[in-house]
């Protein structure tokens, strides 16, 4: 009976002893709600705002492809042709057969001529006038078609050479002398010599889907001095099952005139105001039973776990969407000695204790 007296007296003093240690320095976190911002660090690359990819309106034998990847081109600079022997024939069979009209037609409207005053003198009948007038009309007929067909062919021939539409720069050749190509295939790609965006792959969070129009700061990756700005301008709706990544556009406010940036790597920060909510810092967050917990301070400046659900990480905090709310104290640095009920205060000493 005395041995248990005593063990039990030595378990009271060290239960004593313990509860009299020293109250542990930690960093004390008011919960608050406040405002939240979301940011993201993406890398992508710049692409044109305007692509187009242009061909023969008529199929044929490439002969001659007058561009490389890379060339910056004007509008109406020729890009390609295709052999244009069948053309050339086809506009000289076609310039033959409008000078054969006209000739017809002027011969024509000689004869009508001669008949009405023939007639007008009473030495000719209405009837030769009525053929000589239907003669006319016959031969202004076939003038007409000629010269109809005589432009097909020069229309035609004309098609033989593709020119850029507008100033840009080349991409891709699609094409190489001897291929043969069809009617409006690909043989050169071009882009937009000004307007650039930003395109990047970025996992997908229900907070991206509000960024439209947010801002976005870009670096060069390749061009470590380049420096830019930019405007989220699309967010594919789609998600890649492959990656779980959306692709994200962002239209460049400032890209530089002489830089041909096509292609190039760079970095793009998202910042852009969420709405409030609760924020802890990284180190306040640890875990109890394998799920997200905080070192909660409560009566008597004493610590207790408290789980929390965590709705997404920051930069440099946890967002908390369930388990702490305003007013209450967490500790953020310092948890690493915390047990249950081990009492605290404020490593920066901060007045007025717990309320």
């Amino acid at each position: 009976m005395r041995r248990l007296t005593a063990i039990a007296s030595i378990l009271f003093w060290q239960a004593d002893a313990a509860f009299a240690e020293a109250a542990l320095p930690v960093e004390f976190v008011w919960v608050e709600l406040a405002p939240l911002t979301f940011d993201a660090a993406l890398t992508g690359t710049i692409h044109a705002t305007d692509n187009v990819e242009v061909g023969f309106r008529l199929g044929g034998k490439v002969i001659e492809v007058l561009v490389q990847e890379g060339d910056p081109v004007h509008k109406g600079q020729p890009l390609a042709r295709t052999d244009p022997l069948q053309q050339e024939q086809a506009r000289h069979v076609a310039q033959a057969a409008v000078e054969s009209a006209t000739a017809a037609e002027a011969q024509a409207r000689q004869a009508q001529i001669r008949a009405a005053a023939m007639l007008e003198r009473g030495v000719g009948t209405r009837a030769a006038l009525d053929g000589a007038n239907q003669a006319l009309s016959a031969a202004v007929g076939s003038l007409t078609r000629a010269t109809s067909d005589l432009g097909q062919a020069e229309r035609a021939l004309a098609d033989t050479v593709i020119h850029a539409p507008s100033d840009a720069i080349v991409t891709a050749r699609m094409a190489e002398p001897g291929q043969i190509v069809g009617a409006a295939q690909a043989v050169v790609s071009l882009a937009s010599s000004t307007g650039r965006e930003a395109v990047f792959l970025s996992p997908d969070s229900p907070l991206l889907r509000n960024a439209i129009g947010a801002p976005v700061t870009l670096s060069g990756i390749d061009f470590p001095e380049l420096h830019m700005t930019a405007r989220v301008t699309e967010i594919a709706p789609i998600v890649d099952p492959g990656t779980g990544s959306v692709t994200i556009r962002a239209t460049i406010n400032d890209a530089p005139a002489n830089t041909n940036l096509l292609g190039a790597a760079v970095r793009g920060a998202i910042h852009y105001p969420a709405g409030t909510g609760i924020a802890v810092p990284w180190t306040a967050l640890t875990s109890a039973a394998g799920k997200a917990a905080v070192w909660m301070v409560g009566k008597d400046e004493r610590v207790f776990i408290a789980p929390v659900a965590i709705e997404r990480f920051d930069n440099s905090a946890v967002i908390i969407s369930n388990g702490v709310t305003p007013g209450q104290i967490v500790v953020g640095a310092g948890s690493q000695l915390l047990y249950p009920g081990r009492q605290v205060r404020d490593s920066r000493e901060r007045s007025g204790g717990v309320k």
